[in-house]
Order: structure tokens, then C-alpha cells, then sequence
């Protein structure tokens, strides 16, 4: 079965040869055994459950995709590929990080409304950026709430696989529960606030016919060219709205030092560590589909399909820009403004 429907394959049968009383068994690279569907028609499932359509309608609807010959996708079946998603899952779980150094971790909490459940479920990603630039899909894991000791527990699992070298950076929103965690796992590691979260945080607490103007000059803030710059446009948001919009202003002043760290790193990788974008966007159509699946989602089946549509996008994942920067901040050398500090000689 293929994404342009069924087609016919011929495998030739071999018999084992033997030598000295040993068999050698030759196993097909190019068609596995018992493997009756393509990798993308198994992928196309997890999206079809983000459409709502329930277990017993996927012979139905794969029928109307890949033709009327769609065979062996019955209710069992899906029941027995959702059991070996989750086998992966388990598998990429225990996998060994201890060959592996990330020097960009991304954090968010994605919710879910299982059936039945009151509380949403909260999914805790980790994305990470190796020393060659390349993004990968680090943690996943069913957390309460983005809570401290959720969070806590997977940041110690990471580090007990082998990942000793802690990030440079990390990049999460304002949800106390990861930082608080990551200053007892990883305490070298800086932190970057997501300045996405920050302006939605602030503008809520503004009037409506105010927010257009308000969403500019906190533009101002982050892009500027310098921190110099951006502490001006800082103090001049402060200023400007700060009387009338008290509550708005606290919740950008708090964090002040956190939402500009990044400019003590390269300016080729601004535009990747300012937000939290390397989960967002990954997860916009998730959480844009996530009110239909309340008739077929168990937290369970909402973890596993989490984890297969984070898997199935890494492969799209573009390498950071300014990749070769990555060495450099490894070897502890000093940015500012972006830009490399050059060493006095000793």
C-alpha cells in the first residue's frame, strides 16, 4: 500500500544456504519482511486522528484517498500500528545521548483535551540544537500542568542518558515550572524568554484599540540592532505606557534581563533563539485540530500522536543558520551585540 495506492511487488523466495552447520539468513534491504504498507501511508494516520476521524472510519477514509483496493487498514489494524507507535516511543525513550551535545534547548507545554478528562493533558516538549546546527526532537513526555517536578523529571531522565554537557542556552516561555527545574539539572545554562509569549502577555493586558501601537514598539525592543538600542526602546515603552497600563508594563519589566541574553550570542542565530518558534509552529495545526479529537484522543493516544508528528516534521527541520558559530560558543568565546569578541593575547 502506497500514497498512490496499492502496487504489486514481486519478491523472489531464496532459500537459506548453510555452511559448517550455520544458516545465513538473507533479509531484503529494499523490502522488509512482512511489510505491507509505505513508511508515508503509516504517517498519514496520525494526522487523520488530528481530523477526528475515529478508529473504525480509517478503512473508509483511506479508501477515498488511495482507492477503493485499500486493504488491511481495518480497526485491528490501526490498533496494532498504534501499539508499535507506542513501542517506539518507549525505544526512543531510552535511547543514549551520551555521544550527543546540544547547545540551543527549546521548551513549551502543548494541551490536549483527552476524552473524558476534565483537565487538558500537558505534553512537555524539548527541542535541541546540536553542535552542527542540526534541530532535533530531545524530550517528550505526559507532564501535570508544566509543574516544576514534571519538568524536573525529565531534565534528570536527559542527564542520566549521558547528556552531561549542559546548553548554553535555553528558550521557553514564562512558565516558572522549566526554569525553576533547569537551574537544578543544568544551572550553567542561560536562559532567553520567548518574546511571541511576551508580546501576547503584555498586549492582553492592554485595550484592543491600544495593542497595534503597543505591538510596534515592543518591535522596536527586540530587533534592535544593539542592546543598547533595545534598553532604550525598553525604557521608552516603559515610559510611554507605564502610567495607564501598570499591570501590561510589570509583566514586561519582570523578566528584562532574560528577554535580551540574546544578544551575547551569534546575530546569525537571533532570529532562531528569540522564540519558541521551533515548537510553535510544529504544533499550530495540532493545536488548531485539537477540538476534534475529543472522541478518539486517550492521553495515551495523545502522547504517541504527539510524538509521531514531531517525528515525522523533524525531517523538514532546517539547520540553524550560522551553523558554523555553534564551535565557538563550545570553546566559551564571548559575543556582544552578536558579534565575536576578539582574546587578549595573555
Amino acid at each position: 500500500m502506497t500514497g498512490i495506492g496499492p502496487v504489486a511487488v514481486k519478491v523472489p523466495r531464496l532459500r537459506d544456504r548453510g555452511t559448517h552447520g550455520e544458516k545465513i539468513r538473507f533479509t531484503s534491504s529494499i523490502l522488509p519482511p512482512y511489510m505491507r504498507k509505505a513508511k508515508s501511508v503509516e504517517e498519514l494516520l496520525p494526522w487523520l486522528y488530528l481530523k477526528g476521524i475515529s478508529t473504525g472510519d480509517f478503512q473508509e477514509a483511506l479508501a477515498a484517498l488511495l482507492g477503493p483496493n485499500a486493504a488491511g487498514l481495518s480497526a485491528s489494524t490501526i490498533a496494532r500500528l498504534k501499539a508499535e507507535w507506542w513501542e517506539d516511543y518507549e525505544r526512543w525513550q531510552r535511547r543514549d545521548l551520551s555521544a550527543r551535545r546540544f547547545v540551543y534547548v527549546w521548551a513549551d507545554g502543548v494541551y490536549f483535551q483527552p476524552r473524558m478528562d476534565e483537565e487538558k493533558q500537558c505534553v512537555l516538549v524539548l527541542i535541541g540544537a546540536d553542535e552542527w546546527g542540526r534541530k532535533e526532537l530531545l524530550g517528550l513526555t505526559d507532564g501535570y500542568r508544566e509543574s516544576t517536578q514534571s519538568w524536573h523529571e525529565l531534565l534528570r531522565d536527559l542527564k542520566r542518558r549521558g547528556l552531561c554537557h549542559a546548553p548554553s542556552l535555553a528558550i521557553g516561555d514564562g512558565a516558572l515550572g522549566f526554569w525553576a527545574a533547569l537551574r537544578e539539572v543544568f544551572g550553567t545554562t542561560r536562559e532567553q524568554r520567548c518574546w511571541v509569549h511576551k508580546t501576547a502577555n503584555v498586549l492582553n493586558a492592554m485595550p484592543k484599540s491600544v495593542q497595534p501601537k503597543a505591538r510596534g514598539h515592543l518591535h522596536d525592543i527586540w530587533q534592535a540592532e544593539t542592546r543598547a538600542d533595545a534598553e532604550e526602546a525598553f525604557d521608552f515603552f516603559v515610559d510611554t505606557y507605564g502610567v495607564k497600563y501598570d499591570k501590561a508594563v510589570a509583566k514586561l519589566t519582570k523578566d528584562r534581563d532574560v528577554l535580551l541574553t540574546f544578544y551575547d550570542f551569534p546575530a546569525e542565530h537571533w532570529k532562531h533563539i528569540r522564540t519558541t518558534n521551533p515548537i510553535e509552529s510544529t504544533f499550530a495545526t495540532v493545536r488548531h485540530r485539537t477540538g476534534r479529537t475529543k472522541g478518539c484522543l486517550s492521553r495515551k493516544t495523545g502522547l504517541v500522536m504527539a510524538f509521531k508528528l514531531m517525528m515525522s516534521a523533524q525531517r523538514k527541520w532546517r539547520k540553524l543558520d550560522g551553523h558554523n558559530r555553534l564551535p565557538e560558543l563550545i570553546q566559551g568565546i564571548a559575543f556582544k551585540d552578536g558579534i565575536k569578541q576578539l582574546q587578549a593575547a595573555a
